[in-house]
C-alpha cells in the first residue's frame, strides 16, 4: 500500500528533525570524548605522583594501599565513562546513515490513542530523556513490527504480555537525510524493501539487515525459553543472519548478566569467521567467540598429535574411490562418529576400571624413578567403588608424595655437589637473606653466620627446581598413557570382542583397526578419532567443562556427527544450544548415515526443544532456485523469493582449452556488467588448483584454500566445501560433467555449489553432463553449445 504526498512530506520532515538531534547529540559526545580521554591520559601519566607511598610500618602500608586503590578507582571510572560515550557515539554514527527503517502505530488496550514507534538499529531519546525518537529493533515492542499485520496484536515484556491494536505498519528506505522509499504493508516485510536489499551485490562480509527480518526469523531471534533451538533452513533462507541477530538480541535482552565472551559460535571454516565478523559490531555489540570444531579439537589435544581436518576427509571421499582401503576407511569414519562407538567408549571405561590402564614411567636424569607398573598396581589396589577419575587423583597425590621423598634423597647425590659449585654470588646472597628472614631480623648477627644452613637451603632449592617439571607433568596427569590406552582398543581384538558383539562392529573392523594404528603411530590423529579420544580422556581424568559459556551456536549443523554433538553438549553443560542447518547440504563423511542432531534430540525434553523450518530462500533469484531445488529430494518445498533474473546456463565445451577461454570470457562479461564477487567453484582442492592454473595466466583471479582466513571480493577459485555459508554475485561451476558429479554422495555437494549464486549461475561440462542437471526440466535452464 502506497502513502500519499502529505504523509510523505510529514515523514520526511521528521527524518530531518531526528537527524538534527543526532548531529547535535554526536557533537556533544565528541566533546565529552575528548575531555574524558584527556582525563584518562592525565591520570595515567601522573598516577604515581598522586599516590602517597610509605611502607615504614603496617599503618603506613595500609594508607599507601588505600591511596593506590582510590587512584585506580578514579582511573577505572574515567575509562568506563570513555567506553560508554564511545559506544553511544558509534550508535549515533550508524543512525546518521539511516536513522530508522520502520514505524508502527500501536494502541495499548485501555489507552486513548496509539503510540508511534519508529524502529532503528539503536535507541534514541529526545533531549529531555522523556520520549523515544527511535526504538532499538530488539526492544519488546519492536516485535510487533515483525510479527503482526494491522489489527489485534500483542507483545511480551519481562512484566507480562501487552495487548492492543496495531493501527499502522510502515517501512522506509532512508539514506542520509532522504527517504528514498516509503510504503505501508501487512504481515510480511514488504517485497519492495527485500528486493532493494537482496538486489545488491554480494559483499566480502555479511551485512546486517534487521530491516528485513521475517516473522519466522523473528521467532528464532527472540526465542528465550528453549534449551535446544533447531533451525532447518533451505540454502539462502537467512539462517546465519537470523542467528547473528539472535546473538545481538540476547546481548541486548540480558545486558546486565550476559557478555559477548559467554557466547561461542562453531563456524564451518576460518574464512567464514571473517565473513560474519562485522554483523554484530554493526548492531553495536561485541563479537562473540568464534571457533571451528577443528580448532576446538586442536586446542584440547595440545599439539600431541597432528589432527587431520574434515576437508582432508572430504577430499579423500571424492577422490580415492578406486583405492583398496576406501570402503574400510569410510566404514571406520561412519562407525567412530556414531552413537554406537560412544557406547563402546563408555563400556571401555568400565573395563579399564578393572584392568588394562597404562601408565608412563617417570624418569629423572635418564633414570626411572617410579615405574608405570608401580602406578598401575597402586591404582588397582584402591577401592574399586571409587570412580576412575577419583582414583587417578589419588594416584596423582601418591606420586607427588613419592617425588618429595625421592627429591630429599637426591640432595646428597654427586650431580647436586657439582651444580652447587656453579652457582652465582646472587644465589648465595638469596640464601643468606632467606635464612635471615626465617630466623627473624633481630637475631644476633654472629649467631647468624651459618654457612652450612645456607648451603642446605641452596641444595633444597636446586633440587626442587630440577623436580619442578616432573611435578608439573604429574599435576597435569601426564603419567597416564592415554595414547597407549586408546590404541589398545584397536590392538587387542579380545577387548573389542568383550565390549561389543560381531554384529555391532563394522564388517571391515580388522582393516579399520590396522589403518587407525598406522596413523596414530605416525603421530596423525584421524579426524574421526579426535572426539572419541578426547571423550575417553575426559572420562578417565575428569571432564574439564566450561560453565561460563551460556549460549552455543552451531552453524552448518548438518555437518556434525552424533558423537560430536554429544561431546559439545558435555563440554558446555550450562549452555543453551542453537543449531542451524540444511540437511540438503550434508556433505561430510563423518556425519555418518544417521543425523547427529536427531540423536541428540533424544537427550532433551520436548518442552525444552523447538524446531523452526525456514522454507523460503532469499539469496538467489527465482530462476536459480527453481533450477537448483530439482537436484534434491523434497526440493519442491523450497519457496523462492520473487526476485527475477536470468536462467542458469549450461555450456558444453570440447576440451580444457575451450573451457578455459569460455570461463575467462564469462568472467570478463560479468565484471563489465558490474558484478564484483565471482566464484569459480570446483569439486576438490586438486581441481581448484588445476582451474586456477588454467585461468590465472589470462586474468586476475585468486585461489581460496582451507588455510584462507580472510574472505575478499573479486574473482576467486574455491572448492565447493569451503564455499558453504558464503554467497557470490555470480557462480561458475568449473566442471559439471557426469564423471565429476553423478554418484549419490556427490549430489548434495553439487547442490551446495550451485546455491552459492545470488544473481548469475553458469555451468560448464565436457563429454557428458551430470545426471543431476539432465534430471532437471529443460525449461529451467538455457543450454549453450
Amino acid at each position: 500500500m502506497t502513502t500519499n504526498h502529505d504523509q510523505f512530506e510529514a515523514e520526511q520532515s521528521r527524518v530531518v528533525r531526528v537527524l538534527e538531534c543526532i548531529d547535535d547529540r554526536l557533537d556533544r559526545l565528541q566533546d565529552e570524548l575528548k575531555f574524558v580521554k584527556g582525563d584518562v591520559v592525565s591520570i595515567r601519566q601522573t598516577f604515581w605522583d598522586d599516590v602517597t607511598v610509605n611502607m615504614e610500618d603496617a599503618s603506613e602500608e595500609a594508607e599507601t594501599a588505600a591511596s593506590i586503590k582510590q587512584q585506580a578507582e578514579l582511573l577505572s571510572e574515567r575509562e568506563r565513562s570513555y567506553r560508554r560515550a564511545h559506544k553511544q557515539a558509534k550508535i549515533l554514527q550508524r543512525l546518521q546513515q539511516s536513522p530508522y527503517f520502520g514505524r508502527i502505530d500501536f494502541q495499548e488496550k485501555g489507552e486513548l490513542k496509539a503510540e508511534q514507534v519508529y524502529l532503528g538499529t539503536g535507541s534514541l531519546l529526545d533531549d529531555e530523556g522523556m520520549e523515544f525518537l527511535i526504538y532499538d529493533w530488539r526492544a519488546p515492542i519492536s516485535s510487533l513490527y515483525y510479527d503482526y499485520p494491522p489489527g489485534k496484536a500483542e507483545y511480551k515484556t519481562p512484566d507480562g504480555t501487552i495487548s492492543g491494536e496495531l493501527a499502522l505498519k510502515r517501512q522506509f528506505i532512508i539514506r542520509g537525510e532522504q527517504i528514498k522509499s516509503m510504503f505501508d504493508t501487512g504481515v510480511t516485510i514488504g517485497d519492495e524493501l527485500l528486493k532493494e536489499v537482496l538486489g545488491k551485490q554480494a559483499d566480502s562480509q555479511m551485512r546486517s539487515i534487521v530491516a528485513t527480518i521475517q516473522r519466522e526469523q523473528n521467532r528464532i531471534i527472540r526465542n528465550e525459553h528453549s534449551r535446544l533451538l533447531v533451525v532447518q533452513g533451505a540454502a539462502g533462507s537467512g539462517k546465519t543472519s537470523a542467528a547473528l541477530q539472535r546473538v545481538a538480541y540476547l546481548l541486548y535482552r540480558y545486558r546486565e548478566t550476559l557478555q559477548a565472551e559467554q557466547i561461542v559460535l562453531f563456524s564451518p571454516n576460518p574464512m567464514f569467521n571473517h565473513y560474519v565478523s562485522t554483523v554484530l559490531p554493526e548492531l553495536g555489540e561485541e563479537n562473540m567467540q568464534q571457533v571451528t570444531y577443528q580448532e576446538f579439537l586442536e586446542h584440547r589435544l595440545q599439539n600431541e598429535y597432528v589432527v587431520e581436518d574434515p576437508f582432508t576427509l572430504l577430499e579423500y571421499e571424492y577422490s580415492a574411490m578406486n583405492k583398496p582401503e576406501y570402503t574400510a576407511r569410510l566404514q571406520g569414519i561412519h562407525y567412530k562418529s556414531s552413537a554406537a562407538f560412544l557406547a563402546v567408549i563408555k563400556r571401555y571405561v568400565d573395563y579399564l576400571s578393572q584392568q588394562g590402564l597404562k601408565f608412563k614411567d617417570l624418569t629423572f636424569h635418564d633414570k626411572v624413578i617410579i615405574t608405570g607398573l608401580e602406578m598401575r598396581e597402586y591404582f588397582y589396589s584402591l577401592e574399586s567403588s571409587y570412580s576412575v577419575p577419583n582414583r587417578i587423583e589419588i594416584v596423582k597425590d601418591w606420586i607427588l608424595k613419592r617425588l618429595t621423598d625421592i627429591a630429599k634423597q637426591e640432595r646428597s647425590k654427586t650431580w647436586v655437589e657439582d651444580a652447587i659449585e656453579l652457582l652465582d654470588k646472587e644465589d648465595y646472597l638469596w640464601a643468606h637473606q632467606e635464612l635471615k628472614r626465617r630466623r627473624g631480623k633481630h637475631e644476633d648477627e654472629e649467631a647468624f653466620d651459618d654457612f652450612d644452613a645456607e648451603r642446605n637451603l641452596l641444595v633444597a632449592k636446586l633440587v626442587q627446581e630440577h623436580f619442578k617439571p616432573l611435578r608439573k607433568m604429574v599435576k597435569q596427569l601426564e603419567f597416564l598413557d592415554l595414547s597407549r590406552i586408546y590404541t589398545q582398543l584397536f590392538e587387542d581384538g579380545a577387548i573389542m570382542e568383550q565390549l561389543c558383539s560381531d554384529g555391532e562392529r563394522p564388517a571391515e573392523w580388522a582393516r579399520i583397526a590396522s589403518d587407525t594404528l598406522s596413523r596414530l603411530k605416525g603421530n596423525i590423529m584421524p579426524y574421526e578419532d579426535a572426539t572419541p579420544f578426547l571423550d575417553l580422556q575426559g572420562r578417565l581424568e575428569g571432564v574439564q567443562v566450561n560453565t561460563n559459556i551460556r549460549h552455543v551456536f552451531i552453524d552448518e549443523g548438518q555437518d556434525y556427527s552424533p558423537y560430536q554433538y554429544f561431546y559439545i553438549r558435555r563440554m558446555f553443560p550450562r549452555s543453551k544450544l542453537t543449531v542451524l542447518g540444511d540437511f540438503n547440504q550434508a556433505i561430510f563423511t563423518h556425519t555418518g548415515m544417521s543425523n547427529g542432531l536427531q540423536e541428540m534430540l533424544a537427550h532433551y525434553d520436548e518442552h525444552e526443544t523447538e524446531m523452526i523450518i525456514l522454507a523460503r530462500s532469499y539469496r538467489s533469484t527465482r530462476p536459480i532456485i527453481e533450477f537448483t531445488r530439482q537436484f534434491i529430494e523434497g526440493g519442491q518445498e523450497i519457496e523462492p523469493f520473487n526476485r527475477d533474473g536470468n536462467k542458469p546456463t549450461v555450456t558444453y565445451v570440447s576440451d580444457e582449452a575451450e573451457l578455459s577461454s569460455r570461463i575467462v570470457a564469462q568472467i570478463s562479461q560479468l565484471q563489465q556488467e558490474g558484478y564484483e564477487s565471482i566464484a569459480v567453484i570446483c569439486k576438490t582442492t586438486a581441481e581448484s588448483k588445476r582451474a586456477h592454473k588454467m585461468l590465472a595466466s589470462q586474468l586476475s583471479i585468486r585461489l581460496v584454500h582451507k588455510e584462507t582466513s580472510v574472505f575478499e571480493g573479486g574473482a576467486i577459485v574455491i572448492p565447493a566445501y569451503l564455499a558453504k555459508g558464503v554467497e557470490f554475485d555470480a557462480v561458475i561451476i568449473f566442471d559439471a560433467s557426469s564423471d565429476r558429479y553423478s554418484k549419490n554422495n556427490e549430489r548434495k555437494l553439487f547442490y551446495t555449489a550451485c546455491t552459492r549464486a545470488m544473481h548469475e549461475l553458469h555451468l560448464y561440462y565436457m563429454n557428458t553432463l551430470s545426471p543431476f542437471v539432465t534430471e532437471a526440466s529443460d525449461d529451467s535452464y538455457t543450454r549453450i553449445k
